[in-house]
């Protein structure tokens, strides 16, 4: 049975399984790059590729990102101070 909550959202009793829906899209790539790959990828595998290819670019990305994250906050001030009241409170309680 299936309604929508008063949030607006879906709800349901049945058991939902996450299906890797696909989404259709245009690319445009230079001539010489389609003729090579048609040449040399398996017939029906270009998506396939193409996808591999921007999964693994976009992990490297959130790596990426996350590494100047870490960065940022490893470098904080504010963020030091407030690991040396941890450590100092969790040392005062210990000490007890």
């Amino acid at each position: 049975m299936e309604g929508i909550s008063e949030e607006g959202v879906c709800v349901s009793n049945y058991p939902h399984k996450i299906l890797n829906m696909r989404k259709n899209v245009n690319l445009n790539l230079e001539v010489s790059v389609y003729r090579e790959a048609k040449r040399v990828v398996p017939t029906g595998q270009i998506s396939s590729l193409i996808n591999n290819l921007l999964k693994e670019h976009l992990k490297a990305k959130k790596q990426e990102r996350l590494i100047a994250s870490y960065k940022k906050t490893a470098s904080s001030k504010a963020i030091k101070t407030e690991d040396k009241i941890w450590e100092d409170a969790i040392a005062d309680g210990i000490n007890k």
